[in-house]
């Protein structure tokens, strides 16, 4: 009853919105204040929704004027723009440096340091990009 007091064009607008927020994930740190988005586009914006890079479908990862930065492979490696190898990011959460040392974890939504401190959450996104944009962005 209370949907058909609706105007049409408002339950289509409700409708996007939702599906909008389904479609963004949220990026947060340990005091779960939103630090960033990660948008279903492949968008990463900052708190201020200021976009900071991207990420494509093929893994290739730009920065914001679109220049290439670096790669996130299906087997969880991660590369700078030159190929060189800087990270893995396994399957099972554990994030390493090229040298193999481990750095940190991805265990669901919770980002975890080295000492598995939690330092931030990746509500509803994936892990090896939210492991990329926490362990890795910064190095690009």
């Amino acid at each position: 009853m209370f949907l058909s007091n609706l105007s049409t064009p408002f339950l289509v607008f409700l409708f996007s919105c939702c599906v909008t927020l389904a479609q963004t994930q949220m990026l947060e740190n340990a005091s779960r204040q939103t630090t960033g988005y990660l948008r279903s586009n492949g968008t990463v914006e900052n708190a201020s929704h200021q976009t900071i890079g991207f990420f494509r479908d093929n893994g290739t990862l730009e920065d914001a004027s679109h220049r290439t930065i670096g790669f996130l492979r299906s087997n969880g490696t991660v590369e700078d723009r030159s190929h060189r190898t800087i990270g893995y990011i396994r399957d099972n959460g554990t994030v390493e440096s090229a040298s193999r040392q481990t750095i940190g974890y991805v265990r669901g939504s919770t980002i975890e340091d080295a000492s598995r401190r939690t330092i931030g959450y990746a509500r509803d996104a994936d892990p090896k990009k939210a492991a990329v944009i926490y362990f890795f962005w910064k190095m690009f």
